[in-house]
């Protein structure tokens, strides 16, 4: 995944919250579609990490040592369990870099 697209796709997800979300904005939306508007970043989210946590080079990692799938399991877990953004981030991420180097 190239940078262009990792910040194209933060630019629409930036610009589709900001537009339709923000009260200063005129444009008003129906409640429903506003409601749908609010899941666009996870849903980006999952697409951009799925394919990087589960394929190496076009192919599906094994389970068994796959630092990608744990770090992110252990990222949930963690983000379940801290409610501090700043402390999870820096906890996955220790994690995460713990696992890579023991794998």
């Amino acid at each position: 995944m190239s940078w262009f697209l990792l910040l194209t796709l933060a630019a629409v997800v930036f610009f589709n919250r900001y537009l339709f979300l923000e009260p200063a904005v005129p444009v008003r939306l129906p409640a429903a579609i506003r409601e749908a508007l609010k899941y666009s970043a996870p849903c980006l989210l999952t697409a951009i990490c799925g394919p990087i946590i589960l394929l190496n080079h076009g192919e599906v990692r094994a389970l068994s040592d796959n630092p990608y799938l744990y770090g992110a399991l252990a990222g949930v877990l963690i983000a379940a369990r801290v409610r501090n953004m700043v402390l999870s981030v820096l906890l996955i991420l220790a994690v995460f870099y713990l696992l890579c180097w023991w794998m």
